[in-house]
């Protein structure tokens, strides 16, 4: 088993290691990020899941500079699929492409599949760039996974847009405390009171980054 885990945190590919590189020097001169508390990435073992608020395409190698001991499987818009080089790309980077419109019961076989191996589940509970205000709705499939998979909750807030030259702070936080919900079950009130929970982390992040 302790082989099985040094070789799950040295899984190198070539286009995720190449899209770190070019994140490493994109992030470091022309969007410079600042990450407070990497350090929690580091030596965590998976399963687990990172979410995050989502605010632009390039939200996804935002989250995987930090995270170095696994290269996190993403959930996307099956969109980005339609046109061949981005579904080779899509599919280089290990993403989980789910349909938003409609229950995609596959997506979500795999997503428990990523974490059942071990791995690193990377999620955007809002389900799209475009709310009004930070987690104003938090899709319950995110809720629904966690409680199956009984993994932690990693959560990442991106405290504004990334802007040339000028500095975007990333905030890392704490493993969040779930295990009382994984007590009860899962049925709707218990993913409603977990999408809710969600909600107030991310707001909390948000009023301490301000």
């Amino acid at each position: 088993m302790a082989n099985e885990m040094q070789a799950e945190k040295r899984e190198r590919t070539p286009v995720y290691t190449l899209a770190r590189g070019v994140a490493a020097i994109l992030f470091s001169v022309f969007f410079p990020i600042k990450y407070h508390q990497p350090e929690i990435f580091k030596g965590l073992k998976g399963p687990y899941m990172v979410m995050a608020n989502h605010q632009s395409w390039i939200d996804p190698v935002i989250l995987a500079l930090p995270c170095k001991d696994y290269e996190i499987r993403f959930v996307g818009k099956k969109e980005l699929t339609q046109n061949k080089l981005l579904a080779w790309l899509v599919k280089s980077l290990h993403m989980i492409t789910v349909d938003r419109h409609n229950t995609d019961m596959q997506a979500m076989r795999l997503c428990i599949k990523v974490l059942r191996e071990g791995k690193v589940l990377g999620i955007f509970p809002e389900g799209t760039r475009h709310l009004p205000d930070l987690m104003s709705e938090v899709e319950t499939g995110t809720a629904v996974l966690a409680l199956r998979a009984k993994v932690p909750l990693i959560p990442v807030y991106v405290h504004g847009k990334l802007r040339l030259f000028r500095t975007t702070h990333v905030y890392i936080g704490t493993p969040m405390d779930t295990a009382d919900l994984f007590e009860q079950g899962m049925d709707s009130e218990t993913v409603n009171f977990l999408c809710q929970r969600i909600r107030d982390t991310f707001h909390e992040m948000r009023r301490k980054a301000q």
